[in-house]
């Protein structure tokens, strides 16, 4: 590895943690942690971590190198990369270029050398919070860079990855049930998922209105995960609730959180978020519990909840909402990643249950 660099993060109430970088880097976004152990690369091209800056806890990346076909989008979507220790000798058959590499040749800045799990106890007793990966030296520069910053949620970050063209991804037999993705920010996996269990995948942008989709046909849509405050995309509550009376409707994290909002629920932020691959979920009327993947920073409750649509899972960490589904309408919704790259694969049997759902309305309403 060349030269190192002195570089510092600072936190916007002031704390500090040192580290290494191998160019001059300044950097400023929300900083928030990972606890996932392996997926790197899954991680830094997830929609989802768009304009922030991602800590990953366990302490060797880039051990694995990295590979084309793991990217979740076109491009590494987080805004800088906190490590503890970066290898450069990847060891699988697989690699196709280093971690390093990879960063460097998208340009995004990173460190090493920093104690994650300090830097991580610090957000988990005070929250996410803006910060700066930098290796000036001034710190009251750069928190008066920091306080002048856009705060994190505070504009529109799903129009930064959502497409701005109507594009099929796969299908051509007549047979095939046509799924519309409304995209606020989906991954590559759900579009590969859904092709292997021989849909036609459709996706549109998110400023798709209700005209535009329905004359596609579908027969059914799926509301994509996507970044930031779901209040910044308010707008599509209507649209949303118009053809959850026309289509089975899967909304999954941000999807998730619209569809709750489109039926009356309130979103708040969580204090420092849920990311990571272990994290616990219990069906309310099986008792069954599901370790899922998630990643998000805004959750829903029940305040103003429709009397239609009960809620059937909860997070057993910290109670929250983690599924809604609607008493009389295919309609339902999951606050994480079924997916589940990185992450356990529990999950995965939601996307059969959609199409099965899917199934019975088009056989109901022949």
């Amino acid at each position: 590895m060349k030269k190192l660099f002195k570089a510092l993060i600072v936190l916007e109430d002031g704390k500090i943690f040192k580290g290494l970088s191998t160019k001059k880097i300044n950097c400023i976004g929300e900083i928030v942690f990972t606890t996932s152990m392996t997926g790197y690369q899954k991680a830094l091209t997830d929609p989802s971590y768009r304009d922030q800056i991602l800590v990953m806890t366990y302490p060797i990346q880039g051990n694995y190198g990295t590979n084309k076909t793991l990217d979740e989008s076109n491009s590494i979507q987080v805004k800088g990369f906190i490590i503890k220790e970066l290898t450069d000798l990847p060891s699988h058959w697989q690699s196709q270029q280093t971690l390093k590499s990879f960063l460097d040749k998208q340009k995004i800045p990173f460190i090493t050398d920093v104690d994650t799990r300090a830097l991580t106890r610090h957000l988990r007793k005070r929250g996410t919070m803006m910060g700066s990966i930098s290796s000036e030296s001034d710190v009251s520069k750069i928190l008066k860079k920091i306080k002048s910053h856009p705060k994190y949620g505070s504009e529109d970050i799903v129009s930064q990855v959502s497409t701005t063209k109507i594009f099929k991804y796969s299908g051509n037999k007549k047979n095939e049930n046509r799924i519309i993705i409304i995209d606020l920010g989906v991954k590559n996996n759900i579009k590969r998922i859904l092709k292997k269990l021989g849909c036609e995948v459709i996706v549109m942008p998110h400023t798709s209105n209700y005209e535009e989709i329905i004359k596609l046909s579908p027969q059914g849509i799926i509301l994509s995960p996507g970044p930031g405050d779901p209040m910044k995309i308010i707008n599509l509550s209507d649209v949303i609730k118009k053809l959850s009376k026309k289509y089975p409707i899967l909304g999954i994290c941000l999807g998730h959180q619209l569809l709750g909002l489109a039926y009356g629920a309130k979103s708040y932020k969580l204090p420092y978020g849920n990311r990571g691959s272990n994290h616990p979920v219990i069906d309310q009327k099986t008792n069954k519990v599901f370790i899922t993947s998630q990643n998000h920073g805004y959750a829903i409750n029940q305040t103003g909840l429709d009397k239609n649509m009960t809620v059937a899972q909860v997070n057993l960490n910290d109670g929250h909402i983690e599924a809604l589904k609607h008493k009389k309408l295919p309609v339902s919704s999951i606050q994480y990643h079924p997916e589940a790259s990185p992450g356990p694969k529990d999950t995965e049997f939601i996307f059969n249950n959609f199409l099965n759902e899917i199934n019975e309305f088009k056989e109901k309403n022949k």
